[in-house]
């Protein structure tokens, strides 16, 4: 397969390096193209009031295009500029620190691999449950082992898959498990400090409280060691109070 490959933490992040890796030793054709700098958290953010530049990177069988912007800007230039095929599928990851519940809203992992899915190609994003990875060379061959064996073909439109890899080794993982997404959300709170120069600053912090998170769900499972996989679809929406405001409804003609 033509594979279009980013991220969110960087070209150099090992996430991204070890997939490539694996996706090339699996067979596959791979176009990297990802931020040059971390652009975590950024969500779906486009850039539209500076131009976007492109740095090469070739380096211990390596070669990818390194973008000064963020995820979705990655893959907006990737696939209308900078390759010159159409790629089979989309790949965003391995993200450092797990995509999961209402993470996807603020994801530039998850958001590059939505931005592959609106233009028309299936796409998945992949993250790893813990912010510091040594290796994941592991993970990066069952992700593209299942990038192979997925049901593409069967998939609806515009669905994103949402893989997620326990913070444990692979043989300690118990499995995969095709799950919905939490519903819980962060419970935030920032940090007040103070500069070396005795001027404020305030540092995020926040936690998915486990009480709150139901079984069977992303953020229970992935706890419990289960691989994790979740389509997504971005509809947002909300059938039940569109009935209910129904009755606002006016018909002036």
């Amino acid at each position: 397969m033509i594979i279009a490959l980013t991220n969110d933490d960087g070209i150099q992040a090992l996430g991204l390096r070890a997939l490539y890796k694996a996706l090339v030793e699996a067979g596959h054709t791979v176009h990297c193209i990802a931020p040059v700098t971390e652009q975590s958290a950024v969500g779906h953010a486009v850039t539209i009031s500076l131009p976007l530049r492109v740095k090469e990177f070739k380096e211990n069988g390596f070669s990818g295009k390194g973008v000064y912007g963020t995820p979705v800007d990655c893959v907006k230039l990737g696939l209308t500029c900078l390759m010159d095929v159409k790629p089979d599928v989309v790949v965003s990851g391995i993200n450092a620190g797990a995509n999961v519940g209402p993470d996807i809203l603020y994801s530039g992992t998850v958001s590059a691999a939505t931005e592959g899915a609106h233009m028309g190609f299936p796409a998945i994003a992949v993250s790893y449950d813990n912010f510091r990875p040594e290796d994941l060379s592991e993970q990066a061959a069952f992700a593209a082992e299942l990038i192979d064996n997925m049901p593409w073909k069967n998939l609806p439109p515009r669905c994103v898959i949402n893989l997620n890899f326990p913070a444990c080794p692979m043989p300690e993982a118990k499995g995969l498990r095709v799950c919905p997404q939490t519903s819980a959300v962060w419970k935030d709170w920032y940090d007040h400090r103070k500069d070396p120069r005795g001027s404020d600053y305030w540092w995020l912090n926040g936690v998915i409280p486990p009480e709150t998170v139901a079984a069977g769900t992303d953020r229970a499972l992935l706890t419990e060691g289960y691989i994790t996989l979740t389509p997504l679809r971005f509809d947002f929406t909300d059938d039940t109070a569109l009935q209910a405001l129904s009755v606002l409804d006016t018909d002036n003609r």
